[in-house]
């Protein structure tokens, strides 16, 4: 949406955060960060116009923002989101922990939108 690969989920994300329905879900989470600081907006006035406006709205408005934007720029937000590791111990074994629970023969799911598709039922089988 808008050329930023976490932008209808963040909507997605938001939405539940305002209304009290996280389940185990994180908004703002550090992928929505890198798209929030991008943006450049903070997570609660991301939230409130979520609410407020519809996804169509919201890819308008992001279209507007980025209109000062390169390519390469976005290219490079996609990237910090789309390879985006574990990058603490503790963060490792979360992400371990959590992939295993999943699917310990996934040894191939290393970032946090693999692991988010694998939780998620998007990666095929192997």
């Amino acid at each position: 949406m808008a050329g930023l690969v976490h932008l209808a989920r963040m909507i997605d994300k938001a939405q539940a955060f305002k209304q009290g329905q996280m389940a185990d879900y994180i908004y703002p989470s550090p992928l929505d960060k890198i798209i929030l600081n991008f943006l450049r907006i903070d997570s609660d006035v991301f939230a409130a116009k979520a609410m407020e406006s519809s996804d169509e709205e919201i890819r308008t408005w992001a279209e507007e923002t980025l209109k000062g934007k390169k390519p390469e720029e976005l290219e490079f937000i996609n990237d910090q989101i789309l390879k985006r590791r574990p990058d603490s111990e503790d963060r490792l074994k979360y992400f371990y922990q959590t992939r295993d629970r999943i699917d310990p023969s996934r040894a191939d799911v290393e970032t946090w939108v693999d692991l988010l598709d694998l939780e998620e039922g998007r990666l095929p089988k192997k």
